[in-house]
């Protein structure tokens, strides 16, 4: 019962519309507070041909998360580095539909040779990036209106020799 990364396919459009929107108004109901003003905006550009043309895009690296064939999330990593989209549905946060997203992209960054990512997150999701090792810059004001916080991360070429190297190494004797 584990949860299935695959590569967003043109099919995953409409289901992925639906699960974007029901997670920008639901899940980040605290950021925008159902403000029409933010919340309209955000979601003007979420409809099935664009997130379609979206994950056809061949700079964008799309991927969908499952369980038992019921699509969970999504992802879309830009080949600027940037993390575009990452959303969950609702009902299925805090399961590690978001980490194993995140895993994902940022093994296709690295393997893009992308050093570092970036992304604009709303308040309720900043926590999250921090625990996954982003840093936050401050503010900005999103394009749709809404206050986010640039969050980025430096990508280490192998996150395992990575590991090696923060573990203390005993030179004594065995």
């Amino acid at each position: 019962m584990g949860i299935d990364i695959r590569k967003a396919a043109p099919l995953d459009a409409a289901p992925a519309c639906n699960l974007l929107r029901r997670s920008i108004e639901q899940g980040c109901a605290p950021d925008h507070c159902g403000r029409p003003d933010i919340l309209d905006t955000w979601l003007a550009n979420k409809n099935p041909e664009n997130v379609a043309a979206w994950f056809a895009s061949p700079t964008n690296h799309a991927i969908v998360a499952e369980r038992d064939g019921e699509l969970l999330g999504l992802a879309l990593l830009t080949q600027a580095g940037k993390l575009a989209l990452c959303y969950v549905e609702p009902g299925a946060l805090r399961i590690g539909v978001g980490r194993a997203l995140l895993a994902a992209v940022e093994a296709q960054a690295r393997a893009w040779n992308i050093g570092k990512l970036f992304l604009h997150s709303p308040a309720s999701s900043t926590t999250f990036f921090e625990r996954h090792g982003y840093a936050n810059a401050g503010q900005e004001k999103s394009c749709f209106g809404l206050e986010c916080s640039l969050m980025w991360k430096q990508l280490d070429a192998d996150p395992l020799e990575a590991d090696a190297k923060r573990k203390r190494f005993c030179n004594c004797s065995q």
